[in-house]
């Protein structure tokens, strides 16, 4: 079983940024997968979170409206829509199988928000 998000970067406030989650060794619709994310100092935190099958995604209140998941069920993908992006949005984002307490983590794609 392997996570892997891609696609941080470095942009400016109110910036746009799709983030991806590739699963590999079992199929990502069969399974809650969540996005969390980790600020220098600060404990990593949930972003959101989407179950198996056609669930609906559920969000930090600090991203909710801004962020938005989504799912390719054909390429196993899972997609972070990061809309009217934040200073404090700045901060490693990580996949995870699993909402509350993931069994497995994806490597961290880092995402830096910069005026």
């Amino acid at each position: 079983v392997q996570l892997q998000a891609s696609g941080g970067g470095l942009v400016q406030p109110g910036d746009s940024l799709r983030l991806t989650c590739a699963a590999s060794g079992f199929t990502l619709d069969d399974y809650a997968i969540g996005w969390f994310r980790q600020a220098p100092g600060k404990e990593r935190e949930g972003v959101g979170c989407i179950g198996s099958r056609d669930a609906v995604p559920g969000y930090a209140d600090s991203v909710n409206g801004r962020f938005t998941i989504s799912k390719d069920k054909a390429k196993n993908l899972l997609y972070l829509q990061m809309n009217s992006l934040k200073l404090e949005d700045t901060a490693v984002y990580f996949c995870g199988r699993g909402c509350g307490e993931p069994d497995y983590w994806g490597q961290g794609t880092q995402v830096t928000v910069s005026s």
